[in-house]
């Protein structure tokens, strides 16, 4: 019987050593001088080189831009600066010499951050204030048991917090994933399956899957599956697959527990045709992590887990002058990728890429010129290993002005008004990108702060994998995309934590219905109007939110207590983008663990245990510590400190297109302004004149 392979469109992390040791040293390239011909289409966002939205002068760019410097004299300047270097360093020492770790092996530290200070006490700190006291939050396992621990940086208390009762482990470590790959060498059977595969073992490439949940025969141990591939003849060995085969491993004691082959008579697919290979700064980022352009200002810092958080966003008032608070905090909170084949090998590909991997973790270093234009800034990422030694991912997040010839605002009077006026002002944004390279997928996800006031939140994913079966076509689980390569079915929801602090902490949410509103009998020529019904959420189950296409409604987080000049509540809303809905059974076990993509939008009242919607252990975790779990207590949400949850999502089917790389793919929703100025903000910006802009040429006639 003829057999055909399946692209797995998969969504987990690359476990391997070199993540830990990769350093990327930027180009030196120099930004373009503004008198010089070059390609504007190549350095589309150097083509502003006069920032017309910054009231003072934009510091000389540097011959480079690359971020590198001596981590271990780093000191924090904000109470929200992340974990140092040696702030790590100490951290470690402390936990070492306790007891809980002194006399206990094996343990590992799977996260090390900054415990950030209450909220209310970064609200009210200054620059100038002497630093709140630091504190680390540690994720540990000692003896194979999960502890939370707090750690003074000052007195060297340590407080350890007791474990709830729920399921679900720590995000794996890298060398949870590196070791797991490497673990089934060590099986005799395993090598000698993969032989008579006919691949060479110096050839074998195997990844880390985690498994989710599906029953108590998984419980007490904590578990990974591994899957293999062919390296032979192509970089892209995700081409390769030796489909069928499983392996089931104890991620503690590295033991494979069962070896499952129903793929001995499937082909490993051919490598034919499967490989790929072939500044000037308008913006000031001060004690290296509050960013100031423009009318912004925030603060950032990588993450393990959520890669970058973006803090106490605030942005400047024109009439005012006034720095106003627009949001607290937001970052990714959980990234849920379920696949759509039933059979053995792939029920249980259904990733928690943030809360079992490691969002951040799994950045890699941009690369400058291609993944960051030339005139970017870099910010380097220190995160702890598995023994609580830090080490520094480089250039993992860029900062750059970008100007891509978009529109702010236009307007010109008709000709037949005689009044020949024409005004237009481009649009500069402010970009802050991350990209975690996920095994065979590369995901880029962007904030974007516009002089308008709003935030752009953007996911990006391109990708490639493979799987097969027989050609039956009720066990088509894709699409036919090469010779003997299917693309599996598959979702993507991105949920993203938003704590909105509109002018102030105490603020509501507003569902604002669109509604057909019929004419009486007589009243006028018109049968039908709309109009628009503004309901305030009292409580979570009032801003549980389905997005409908007719049903509509606008979603604003506003703060009643603060109104505009006609009376209006200031404002944000939430304008939807990347829509799709989970359609799984609600009692299908990845539903339940993924349950917080139930809703597209959702509303909590802030809690600072309550940030990851997966809940704190995602890794096998049953789905009890969830966001919906939490929504579901129904708490009271008006004019309260509030959190918006929002959920990007895609449903991906396959197309030849996507073979062997797929081109990236991009959605976004947006927080915008919503009777939050008196009018119009960016209305007295200057327009660009000749001198403003470098000469641009073509790089090339046709």
């Amino acid at each position: 019987m003829e057999s055909r392979h399946y692209i797995r469109f998969l969504f987990f992390f690359v476990g391997i050593a070199t993540l830990l040791a990769i350093t990327w040293n930027n180009l030196p390239y120099a930004p373009p001088d503004a008198t010089e011909d070059f390609d504007c289409t190549t350095y589309s966002s150097w083509c502003t080189s006069k920032n017309r939205f910054q009231s003072k002068p934009l510091k000389e760019p540097a011959k480079s831009t690359s971020h590198h410097h001596d981590h271990a004299s780093d000191t924090p300047h904000h109470p929200l600066d992340p974990l140092t270097v040696k702030e790590i360093n100490r951290v470690r020492t402390i936990l070492t010499s306790h007891e809980l770790f002194k006399n206990s092996f094996p343990y590992a530290f799977h996260s090390i951050t900054l415990q950030e200070p209450k909220k209310s006490l970064v609200l009210n700190w200054n620059k100038g204030d002497s630093l709140l006291p630091r504190k680390a939050s540690v994720v540990a396992r000692v003896q194979n048991i999960s502890y939370v621990l707090a750690v003074d940086l000052t007195t060297e208390e340590v407080t350890v917090h007791e474990t709830d009762s729920s399921s679900g482990y720590p995000a794996m470590t890298i060398e949870d994933m590196t070791s797991s790959t490497w673990a089934p060498l060590a099986d005799e059977e395993f090598n000698r399956t993969i032989l008579e595969r006919g691949v060479d073992l110096k050839d074998l490439a195997c990844l880390p899957i985690s498994l989710g949940w599906y029953g108590e025969k998984e419980e007490n141990r904590r578990l990974i599956k591994v899957q293999c591939y062919s390296m032979k003849d192509t970089a892209n060995f995700y081409m390769r697959p030796i489909e069928g085969l499983t392996i089931l491993l104890d991620m503690d004691t590295k033991e494979v527990l069962e070896i499952t082959d129903k793929g001995k008579n499937i082909p490993i697919p051919k490598a034919v045709n499967t490989d790929y290979r072939y500044s000037a700064q308008g913006f000031v980022i001060e004690d290296e992590h509050l960013v100031k352009w423009a009318n912004w200002e925030f603060h950032l810092k990588p993450d393990p887990r959520a890669g970058a958080i973006v803090s106490q966003a605030r942005v400047r008032d024109p009439d005012s002058g006034e720095i106003r608070n627009v949001m607290y905090k937001g970052f990714t909170s959980e990234l849920f990728v379920p696949y759509m084949d039933p059979t053995d090998a792939w029920y249980f590909k259904t990733y928690m890429d943030a809360g079992e991997y490691g969002f951040g973790l799994q950045a890699m270093p941009l690369d400058p010129l291609n993944d960051c234009p030339r005139n970017a800034h870099y910010m380097d990422g220190v995160f702890p290993a598995a023994d609580g030694t830090p080490y520094v991912r480089s250039n993992m997040i860029c900062i750059f002005e970008s100007y891509a010839g978009d529109i702010g605002w236009r307007h010109a009077e008709s000709p037949i008004t005689g009044m020949g006026i024409k005004e237009v002002r481009p649009k500069v944004t402010l970009v802050v990108r991350m990209a975690a390279s996920v095994a065979n997928y590369d995901y880029i996800v962007d904030w974007e702060f516009q002089t308008d006031g709003l935030i752009r939140i953007k996911a990006s994913t391109a990708y490639e994998n493979m799987n097969q079966i027989s050609n039956q076509a009720e066990n088509l689980f894709g699409t036919l995309l090469s010779e003997n390569v299917i693309g599996v079915i598959h979702d993507h929801f991105i949920t993203f934590y938003l704590d909105m602090d509109i002018d102030g902490s105490d603020n509501s949410f507003v569902k604002v219905n669109i509604k057909r509103q019929e004419t009486s009998p007589g009243e006028s020529p018109r049968r039908s109007y709309l109009k628009a019904d503004r309901n305030v959420a009292k409580t979570e189950k009032d801003a549980q939110i389905k997005l409908k296409l007719y049903d509509p409604a606008e979603f604003h987080v506003i703060n009643p207590t603060k109104k505009t000049r006609v009376g209006n509540p200031v404002g944000y809303k939430v304008v939807p983008g990347g829509t799709a809905a989970s359609l799984l059974d609600r009692e299908d076990p990845p539903q339940k663990r993924g349950a917080f993509t139930n809703n597209q939008i959702w509303v909590t009242p802030y809690n600072e245990s309550e940030q990851w919607a997966g809940g704190l252990f995602v890794y096998q975790s049953k789905g009890e510590d969830t966001l919906a779990v939490w929504s579901d207590r129904d708490r009271s949400i008006e004019n309260k400190d509030i959190v918006l949850w929002y959920t990007l999502g895609f449903h991906h089917i396959p197309c030849q297109e996507d073979f062997p790389i797929m081109p990236t793919v991009s959605s976004s929703f947006d927080l915008k302004p919503v009777n939050f100025f008196e009018s119009n903000p960016i209305l007295r910006i200057p327009p660009n004149v000749e001198k403003d802009l470098p000469v641009c040429k073509a790089a090339a006639s046709a």
